[in-house]
């Protein structure tokens, strides 16, 4: 059997140990792998692969990004707009197909996030042997506890909090740190929770800035003398607007400004010194924590025993620290979003960390 394996959508710590999973499995079983190079862009003739073997994944597991390449952009885009959905043209299927056919592709791994595994959905619907494996940083897929990518991104908001704080202390300031999340918070939660924020503002509860500007002051008169807040790059006010600055480029909304729109927000209300710092990438970049390499790598794995099993059109899933599957209908456009009354919520606020609600 030949199985082949691609990256589509944003880059992710996490990616080298998926890849290193399926190539290690497949040849475990007597299979060739073939790496597609940039996503599903790779498939179209005259293709553009390579055959890959456990020499070939040998010391990546400590790599950042994808050795495969990745894109979110071409002729398999399926996400035009935020809840709005594209068909991948059927010439372009079928072209793709050919390629998958010629090259006598067995099964097809595809890791990607919900825009990805969208499109997956349409080419099994279609009858390709597909399998999927989920990847965002954001961990926001309702049918996985847990996808690899997240623990590296808090790993990299915590590191910056920490760095934030000395400086705060040092010159008494408010500051104010913007992290991804577009529609839910959790980076932003996990992150200003372990690294000793005292706001943190989410995509999915309301804040105004009257509420943070007071409970900064409440903490001043407390004798705090610096502050750390943390924002989702997705937060919201309470009308349900968008705290970000510029929202308004067409299709999926680009965000960003939200940290600055906060900071400045605070500096005038209070009167105290406030700076802002937006990660932005830096969250996708870097070595993988070593729970992200690992969990790469059980999903390669599991995604190669679905294979060998023929059961195409599902999604590796992991659930109660097993890693199983589920149908990637059943994945997709399902978001799992932080609940304002759950432990972790609920955690925070006993600590004295304010949602700014």
């Amino acid at each position: 059997m030949r199985i082949g394996i691609l990256n589509s959508g944003g880059d992710c710590p996490g990616l080298n140990a998926v890849i290193h999973g399926v190539v290690g499995a497949a040849a475990a079983k007597g299979w060739e792998a073939i790496g597609f190079r940039d996503g599903f862009e790779g498939l179209l003739p005259p293709g553009d692969f390579t055959v890959l073997t456990p020499k070939d994944t040998e010391g990546i597991l400590k790599l950042g990004g994808t050795i495969l390449g990745t894109t979110n952009k071409g002729n398999f885009a399926a996400k035009i707009g935020e809840g709005d959905v594209a068909q991948v043209p059927q010439e372009i299927v079928d072209r793709a197909k050919k390629t998958l056919d010629q090259l006598e592709i067995g099964a097809l791994v595809v890791v990607g996030g919900d825009g990805s595994l969208t499109t997956a959905m349409q080419l099994h619907d279609q009858g390709w042997p597909v399998i999927g494996v989920p990847k965002t940083i954001d961990n926001d897929l309702q049918a996985t506890a847990m996808t690899f990518g997240f623990d590296s991104a808090v790993s990299c908001v915590v590191d910056s909090l920490d760095r934030l704080q000395t400086t705060g202390q040092s010159h008494k300031r408010v500051m104010v740190l913007e992290v991804m999340g577009r529609h839910a918070g959790w980076i932003a939660l996990w992150g200003g929770m372990a690294g000793g924020a005292s706001v943190i503002l989410l995509p999915e509860i309301g804040f105004s800035y009257e509420k943070v500007a007071e409970h900064i002051k409440i903490r001043e008169a407390q004798g705090y003398t610096s502050h750390l807040v943390v924002v989702a790059e997705g937060a919201k006010l309470p009308d349900g607007n968008l705290a970000t600055i510029d929202s308004n480029c067409g299709g999926e909304v680009r965000l960003g400004g939200a940290g600055e729109q906060v900071a400045n927000a605070i500096e005038s209300i209070t009167g105290k010194e406030t700076r802002f710092t937006t990660l932005g990438h830096i969250q996708r970049g870097g070595a993988p924590t070593a729970l992200d390499r690992i969990l790469g790598v059980r999903f390669g794995v599991m995604a190669a025993r679905l294979a060998e099993e023929g059961k195409f059109g599902r999604m590796v899933s992991y659930q109660s620290y097993h890693v199983d599957s589920v149908p990637i209908k059943d994945a997709v456009d399902k978001l799992r979003l932080v609940e304002n009354k759950t432990e972790v919520v609920e955690a925070a606020r006993s600590v004295g960390i304010s949602f700014g609600d």
